[in-house]
């Protein structure tokens, strides 16, 4: 008995001794083997970890007005125990749909949410639609709550409706979808996705901060607890080179035509030509940056100014005319036949848009009605390919500009045959973006110089004012110096003021010199073959042209109607966007004068004194004053001019020149002429007039009574030929819609015809 009652205790004691053992072993293993581990999670769980957001840079415009910023936002939630203890469903479940505009189900669905043990949650989000909602719907949340806690008092119930909000913020574009294209987007969750938005993220996000404690149960600071806090650096502060008034007459101006006309999409740029800020830029259609989740069509997202390329046809020929005016191989005065041409070398035959041309005429006029058959000559056989390409890449073509937006891009450009040097002469066949077309007439506007377009002005650091980066004027290349950039503008300006052959003359602005130039191209179809019910239309141009102030593309990609042009529809647009920014940056008309009582009044400019000047002195006079002419005779001199000089000018009237005496002059071919030209010609040559119709000369009678001779002419509506469209495609069309077939097959098989612009 006692054997066993020892045995037991011997038992016990050793089970004790083992236990007391593996527990010893247990803490060893807790306190030193994991105890830095066990450590950490105690200190987790007592630490508390508050982060701080950084508020993200402000974007402004030139001006200093806001663009983008962070504002306060606020995210609704509801407590469905809270809202079922007071019996609040409904009135929540109406009201929130009311103001925030979610569906009724869906809101039923949050009120009513439990947990996998069927009670109800007590912290449920409102999304989308109340996710960070603006102060407007915050107070109106704020009414409902009150509404809702009126009634629990009168039910004497605890104040608690279940309903809430969180303060946070969230990114807000103050003008809406003005420059949408060029800020982008930041998401709901405040991440960058698009525009400066997402290329400049890193200067915009900022750092966030961060404040660690100690706490208690409760989540109180311990009191003498550590506390580290790391502040948060906010995001950089850009400044645009844009313009939020000139970005408005853009954004108005392409509203009109983009209704009227339903194109494809539209593009507007306006730079500062001397140091290619960019004034503006725009697309359509667009999207409001604020509500981004609304847009459909993932292209409304698309900036076609950087990141589209397009054939630019007519307006391609600026650099045809530059290099050839750099070359001094351009006479506007030399005579060429118009009409059509064989490339030298092959079969194939390149034509204008009227088939059998304006007959022989000048290179100026040439330039006056874009004709095709003048840029080949020019571009081909006297500038030749290597000419040819050199300004091409020498204005920039075929490289990207720098400008500081994501995406963009550039096409390689070739010339590996005569008929690719030809129609590139013209504007087929290459490749562009509409960036770098503006900085190719910037250029020309810049005294030859090449510069980088730029969009950001500066940034800044919020809290010093300190500017971090600053932009300046890049001069990448001096392209044709600035005697030949002075000779192409004034030729350019004669495409504008020109009333009658100018293509361009829908971009005339009273008061001010304009220079540009007109384009119409022609697309292709899923065939490989031109169709015309398809083009992209366009005008560039700047004004004024004595001292230029802004640039200015106009694209409209596919109008509606097929047998409108870029004089037609993209030259207006031009008309109206410059002609409202001009004034606003304080550019005075030419031909303005103020009265006693402060106001301004148009004055109508003087014609110069032109006779007895050698007739190039004359002509290059009316270049640099951007006075349309035309030249009577074969002379060397001015005789005589009309209208004399110091007689007031209308707007865009034309000077004629007589070089000739009167009765050694027949009487001119007038047909197409308006009657205004027609009657100031037969002034000039004293004949006596008599009128039939209205409209444009159709016919002319020539009779000679005693000496004196008398004209009749015979005026119809004409269609103007000259106003016709410019492909670059290698058919072409005109403003009635009519098709030209060319009369020999290109090197690559298709048609080789290119047509002209209005």
């Amino acid at each position: 008995m006692v054997k066993r009652i020892k045995l037991r205790t011997l038992l016990l004691g050793g089970f004790i001794t083992l236990l007391f053992v593996v527990l010893l072993i247990r803490v060893f293993a807790l306190q030193v083997v994991n105890g830095d581990d066990w450590h950490d999670r105690a200190v987790a769980q007592w630490t508390k970890k508050v982060p701080i957001p950084a508020s993200r840079g402000t974007i402004t415009d030139r001006n200093g007005d806001i663009l983008a910023s962070d504002v306060p936002a606020y995210t609704v939630i509801v407590n469905p125990a809270v809202i079922h203890e007071n019996g609040l469903e409904n009135e929540i479940i109406e009201g929130l749909h009311n103001i925030l505009g979610k569906d009724e189900s869906e809101l039923k669905e949050l009120v009513n949410a439990k947990d996998k043990d069927g009670e109800y949650l007590t912290n449920r989000e409102v999304r989308n639609e109340g996710w960070k909602i603006d102060e407007t719907k915050k107070a109106q949340i704020v009414d409902l709550n009150k509404e809702l806690k009126a009634q629990l008092k009168k039910e004497k119930k605890v104040l608690e409706t279940g309903l809430d909000m969180i303060k946070e913020q969230k990114r807000y574009y103050p003008k809406g979808t003005l420059a949408a294209h060029i800020l982008g987007y930041t998401n709901r969750d405040g991440e960058a996705v698009a525009g400066l938005e997402a290329s400049l993220d890193d200067y915009l996000k900022g750092t966030s901060g961060l404040m660690k404690y100690e706490s208690d149960r409760q989540g109180d600071q311990l009191p003498e607890a550590n506390m580290v806090y790391k502040p948060a650096v906010n995001g950089k502060n850009l400044k645009l080179t844009i313009d939020d008034t000139i970005q408005y007459y853009i954004e108005d101006a392409m509203k009109e035509t983009y209704e009227k006309y339903q194109p494809i999409s539209m593009t507007v740029i306006a730079a500062d030509p001397k140091t290619m800020d960019i004034l503006g830029m725009a697309n359509l259609p667009t999207f409001n940056p604020n509500t981004y989740w609304n847009t459909k069509d993932q292209k409304d997202f698309f900036n076609y100014a950087v990141k589209a390329t397009y054939e630019p046809g007519s307006t391609f020929k600026i650099v045809t005319l530059a290099g050839a005016v750099q070359e001094k191989l351009f006479n506007p005065n030399a005579i060429y036949q118009s009409g059509q041409i064989q490339v030298k070398g092959t079969h194939t035959y390149l034509h204008d848009i009227n088939r059998y041309g304006w007959g022989p005429i000048t290179f100026l006029e040439g330039v006056k009605r874009s004709s095709n058959v003048a840029f080949v000559k020019l571009g081909s056989e006297m500038l030749g390919k290597d000419r040819l390409l050199k300004y091409i890449k020498d204005f920039g073509f075929g490289q990207k500009t720098g400008i500081e937006l994501p995406g963009e891009v550039s096409t390689t450009i070739n010339l590996p045959g005569p008929v690719e040097v030809a129609t590139a002469s013209y504007g087929h066949g290459v490749s562009v973006t509409p960036i770098q077309q503006l900085a190719a007439i910037s250029a020309v506007a810049n005294s030859g110089k090449l510069l980088t377009p730029h969009i950001i002005k500066e940034i800044t650091d919020p809290d010093t004012g300190k500017v971090i980066k600053s932009t300046k004027t890049d001069v990448v290349r001096q392209v044709i110096s600035p005697e030949a950039a002075k000779e192409t503008s004034s030729y350019l300006e004669q495409v504008v003021a020109d009333q009658v052959k100018g293509t361009g003359r829908n971009a005339y602005i009273d008061g001010y010199r304009v220079a540009g130039k007109t384009g119409t191209a022609v697309k292709y179809g899923s065939d490989g073959k031109p169709d015309y019910s398809k083009s992209v239309v366009s005008f560039v141009g700047f004004a004024p042209v004595n001292d230029p102030k802004i640039a200015l593309i106009v694209i409209v990609d596919q109008p509606n109607d097929p047998d409108v042009g870029g004089g037609t529809v993209a030259a207006p647009i031009f008309k109206k966007i410059v002609s409202q920014a001009l004034p606003y940056m304080g550019v005075p008309k030419a031909n303005t004068k103020k009265t006693s009582d402060g106001k301004t009044t148009a004055e109508r400019s003087p014609a110069p004194t032109l006779t007895k000047l050698a007739v190039k002195d004359a002509k290059q006079k009316l270049l640099n004053a951007g006075i349309d002419f035309e030249t009577i005779g074969k002379g060397t001199s001015v005789i005589r001019q009309f209208p004399a000089a110091g007689t007031p000018m209308s707007p865009g009237q034309r000077i004629y020149l007589l070089t000739e005496e009167t009765d050694k002059m027949t009487v001119p071919d007038l047909k197409g002429e308006s009657l205004r030209d027609a009657l100031d010609i037969l002034t000039l040559l004293k004949c006596s007039v008599t009128v039939e119709g209205q409209g444009y000369v159709s016919e002319q009678l020539v009779t000679d009574k005693n000496g004196k001779r008398s004209v009749q002419l015979t005026l119809k509506p004409v269609k103007d030929e000259e106003t016709s469209q410019d492909t670059s495609s290698s058919s072409t069309k005109d403003d009635s819609g009519s098709k030209d077939t060319s009369t020999g097959d290109s090197a690559d098989g298709k048609s080789g015809e290119e047509a002209s612009d209005n």
